[in-house]
């Protein structure tokens, strides 16, 4: 997995270091991996912005696990909308990245993850990037994470 981040452990910080400067956490996860698939850091940005904060900060999808399910559709995803085998493959890949994650992070939901009453409101204006924000939120984490599942499973795929 060399590359222009150079090797698996600093193209994971990079998504990490991605998310600490004020991306959201799908975009973490796929500017940090786009170059494999061709795209530059300012399309991955955009073609991943609205995944952030659970998916518009709606607190549904994480949105590092939909970075990753990002990339699981760039590395697998069906072309031809008759392609019924190829959408098989990219799901059962989606299915097994969101296995392994909630596994390890206990859920895909962000409000889940974030410990969110059930009521909290549905806001548009993300909170701002400060040290007690990166202190309460364990979205560093979930980046890191996901960008963990995703590396290893490139590198063993490409085995």
């Amino acid at each position: 997995m060399e590359n222009q981040f150079g090797d698996k452990e600093t193209r994971i910080q990079h998504a990490v270091d991605l998310f600490m400067s004020g991306y959201n956490c799908s975009q973490s996860v796929v500017a940090a991996f786009a170059d494999m698939y061709g795209f530059t850091r300012e399309q991955a940005l955009k073609m991943s912005a609205a995944f952030g904060g659970g998916i518009g900060r709606m607190r549904q999808t994480c949105g590092a696990a939909c970075g990753m399910f990002m990339l699981a559709g760039l590395e697998k995803g069906a072309v031809e909308g008759t392609d019924r085998e190829g959408k098989k493959a990219t799901y059962e890949l989606v299915q097994e990245l969101a296995a392994r994650y909630k596994e390890q992070a206990g859920s895909t939901i962000c409000a889940e993850i974030l410990k969110l009453r059930k009521d909290a409101p549905v806001v548009a204006t993300p909170e701002a990037r400060t040290p007690e924000y990166y202190a309460k939120r364990p979205c560093a984490k979930m980046v890191e994470m996901a960008a963990r599942i995703w590396a290893e499973y490139y590198e063993n795929m490409k085995k």
